[in-house]
């Protein structure tokens, strides 16, 4: 709320003009909140078989052919003109009604190589073949639920087509867990085949209690960059090492050692992480392989930082070779997405909205420290917002801030389970306030 004192080093007229935002967003979330409720009450029992088909049909990043057919149907249904295959699976859904603001709303439609064990009625039992193995398939961060959030928007947003003018513009993203859906649609002309929006929103379930509502202003999620090093030796029988020039202790070394740059070169009080995810080498236990591979993933916020621990680990990758008499190991990069930055402007105007109608349920938070590439919309010149929504029961949430209590299983965990009736209408009335708020502009 604007004080006095920030009335008087604003100057009258800056105090003014906020101060009819905040009155107009405020009576924004009095007029319609309602009228947002009763729409999403009516459309939820569609929504929610909708969120359990995607849950149990996911589809790996560039492969939602389904997914993305679902969607296009669904928002077809609701009235918007719907062209699919931008950036290879990738929808976009324009519903024009008069002058205005162009607001896009995101979704994205992949999810993750991986098992889920909820024990869900409707749990992925998906499997495909993805890097030459068979591996199940499971919508663990919760893309399924942005989904469905995201039809349910377009639904309610369209039912008030009399309430607001201008364009919507929503799209649904391939490969955000690629991190190069966003940059594969802009690539295929999304802002010159349909034009370049003024705004930008999405959001993403988040393991808080449902009902909550966090953001920040600045950046949000953090810079992405992946790895790949490989140390080559030379084999040898594995009763016999003195024969070998061992990979397996490299890469075990490696691992270790490479934190050193994060607790030693990096700041203390910047954010960075080094993280391996994935070794792979060897056939047998009894087996000195001649090679092993390594993929990890580098994350940040500041670019120094970035650069840091890039450089970094190439230094220790090499040191490592070298210690172990072994040849140069080849490393390589590839650049994820860039932190995502919510325009403070675009904050202000939505955080004023969302706590006339939540109240103290929204509130501001630190920066996450996962990646997204919804950040690609906001370096292409649109400002942009990305705020979280809990999924979680309060009970649970409650329990685990216990001393002992039981850890929640949050974003990419095999039991991520949201709890969907609140989360997804709260996820609908949410977003619905914010585009109305973005088209009063």
């Amino acid at each position: 709320m604007t004080t006095l004192f920030q009335c008087a080093i604003a100057g009258a007229a800056a105090c003014l003009l906020a101060t009819t935002v905040q009155s107009q967003s405020s009576g924004l979330a009095d007029r319609l909140g309602r009228d947002i409720d009763a729409q999403v009450a009516l459309h939820y029992a569609g929504v929610e078989r909708l969120y359990q088909d995607l849950h149990a049909h996911p589809e790996l990043g560039f492969q939602e052919v389904r997914t993305a057919r679902a969607l296009a149907g669904e928002l077809r249904s609701a009235g918007f003109e719907v062209t699919e295959q931008v950036g290879r699976t990738g929808v976009v859904a324009l519903l024009r009604n008069g002058l205005g603001p162009t607001i896009l709303v995101r979704t994205e439609l992949d999810a993750l190589p991986m098992e889920e064990k909820t024990g869900l009625s409707y749990a992925s039992r998906v499997q495909v073949d993805h890097l030459g193995r068979q591996t199940y398939v499971a919508h663990s961060c919760g893309h399924d639920l942005h989904m469905a959030s995201w039809v349910g928007t377009a639904r309610t947003l369209a039912a008030l087509k009399d309430r607001w003018q201008g364009t919507l513009m929503f799209i649904a993203q391939p490969a955000e867990e690629l991190l190069g859906g966003a940059r594969a649609m802009l690539a295929d002309g999304l802002f010159q085949r349909f034009g370049k929006p003024d705004f930008a929103f999405a959001l993403h379930s988040w393991p808080m209690a449902y009902g909550e509502i966090g953001f920040n202003v600045g950046p949000v999620t953090s810079n992405a960059d992946a790895f790949e090093a490989t140390f080559r030796g030379r084999g040898a029988h594995g009763s016999a090492p003195d024969k070998a020039i061992d990979p397996v202790l490299m890469a075990s070394r490696f691992v270790v050692d490479v934190q050193g740059v994060v607790s030693r070169e990096k700041d203390p009080f910047q954010f960075g992480v080094l993280s391996v995810g994935a070794i792979q080498g060897g056939s047998s236990g009894n087996i000195i392989p001649d090679s092993v591979v390594l993929r990890g993933t580098l994350r940040s916020y500041d670019a120094t930082v970035r650069s840091k621990l890039r450089d970094g680990l190439r230094r220790t990758a090499l040191a490592t070779a070298t210690m172990a008499g072994a040849p140069e190991p080849e490393l390589s990069f590839t650049q994820g997405g860039d932190a995502t930055v919510n325009d403070a402007a675009l904050v202000e105007r939505t955080e004023t909205v969302l706590k006339a109608a939540f109240g103290s349920q929204v509130r501001r938070m630190p920066p996450i420290t996962p990646s997204e590439d919804f950040a690609e919309f906001g370096a292409a010149g649109v400002p942009s917002m990305f705020f979280l929504v809990g999924v979680l029961d309060p009970k649970d949430v409650a329990a685990s801030r216990q001393p002992g209590g039981k850890p929640l299983a949050g974003n990419h965990s095999p039991f991520f389970a949201p709890v969907p009736e609140p989360s997804i209408k709260t996820a609908v009335k949410a977003m619905s306030l914010a585009v109305l708020s973005a088209l009063q502009r």
